[in-house]
């Protein structure tokens, strides 16, 4: 017998699965039904339910040709494999798989090798981006199939995706960020998020999902989705005076007008919805780039920057940041030595 929470959220559904599991699906009057991952009340289902509410919940089919392409697919989204990956990792990768599904759902699993993977790289040849992220999500899904002993090999073992050379997300610039502001006064959303994204360096998500809840004390607490590294940023001053002239309507600081939560995509495109208004050619994580550059060059240690951008790769990130600011700060004293020796 199981107790059911009190009270229940709107439109929330469970039913017991065939393995005795209490399983929650959110359904809107006769739509579709979606699953809403995690235990009733945590984090992570609360973020599934909300994602949902707004209108971007996953909708996962399950009526699939045993050994097919979908079938496997459907399988893997019940493992414990699936279930420890971030939200916002399922999330995406769902996507990808439903399109796969839309195009090769029916083929039947056992027959997929290499060829087969390299065909569908080739066929994504035009958007790299999108070929790297399908490889990675269908290594994934292989991975955990040789394992379960679905399959004997890998087919994506030895395909590789080559990216451009690129810098990445454009870096704001000081002058930027002062464009934005004069675009952008305290009191709007859009100053708040830029203060949010600049003081505490922030991805996209966690910037979404931040609210009075996260904050105590001057400090805000918060556990990242993409690392699960938590961490721990003192208040600055112009935040919190871009909190207080903002109203808050529901969890997140940042809502959209009706007070439905932010997705990190739709976050992201908001955002630079505000930088083309305000004559600016950024992003989200151009503004965390701007912070971390700023951080570094300001004497900020690799362990420091790991601790404020929740970091978890050894130090990689943080140091290309402490590297690029000491080549700055090695050049600026070359050049004063060089000139001074020339007077």
């Amino acid at each position: 017998m199981h107790d059911m929470p009190r009270p229940r959220l709107p439109y929330v559904v469970c039913e017991l699965n065939r393995h005795g599991k209490l399983v929650w699906y959110f359904r809107r009057d006769k739509g579709a039904r979606i699953r809403l991952r995690g235990e009733y009340g945590s984090a992570e289902f609360r973020e599934a339910y909300e994602a949902a509410l707004s209108g971007n919940g996953i909708k996962h089919t399950t009526r699939a040709k045993s050994g097919s392409l979908a079938w496997l697919i459907a399988q893997y989204r019940e493992t414990s494999a699936w279930a420890s990956l971030m939200a916002s990792t399922r999330r995406s990768r769902d996507n990808i798989f439903n399109a796969v599904i839309a195009k090769a759902g029916n083929a039947q699993f056992s027959e997929i090798g290499k060829r087969s993977i390299m065909k569908a790289m080739d066929d994504r040849k035009d958007t790299p981006a999108a070929a790297k992220n399908f490889l990675k999500v269908m290594r994934g899904l292989f991975a955990w199939a040789v394992e379960a002993e679905y399959v004997q090999t890998d087919p994506t073992l030895g395909v590789k995706a080559k990216l451009p050379r690129s810098n990445g997300f454009h870096v704001w610039t000081q002058a930027e960020i002062d464009t934005f502001e004069d675009r952008w006064p305290i009191g709007t959303r859009e100053r708040l998020a830029l203060c949010i994204l600049k003081y505490t360096m922030l991805r996209r998500g966690d910037a979404a999902k931040l609210g009075r809840q996260h904050i105590k004390d001057g400090v805000i607490s918060i556990q990242t989705e993409k690392t699960g590294a938590w961490v721990y940023i003192p208040m600055h001053e112009e935040l919190a005076a871009a909190i207080d002239a903002m109203p808050v309507k529901g969890l997140s600081l940042i809502a959209k007008a009706d007070g439905a939560p932010f997705s990190k995509e739709g976050f992201g495109n908001w955002f630079k919805d505000a930088c083309r208004s305000a004559g600016v050619p950024g992003s989200a994580h151009g503004v965390r780039k701007y912070t971390a550059t700023h951080a570094a060059e300001s004497g900020a240690t690799g362990k420091e920057l790991d601790a404020l951008g929740g970091w978890t790769d050894g130090g990689k990130t943080a140091e290309l940041y402490t590297r690029n600011a000491s080549r700055k700060i090695l050049a600026k004293e070359a050049a004063e030595k060089m000139w001074r020796k020339a007077r």
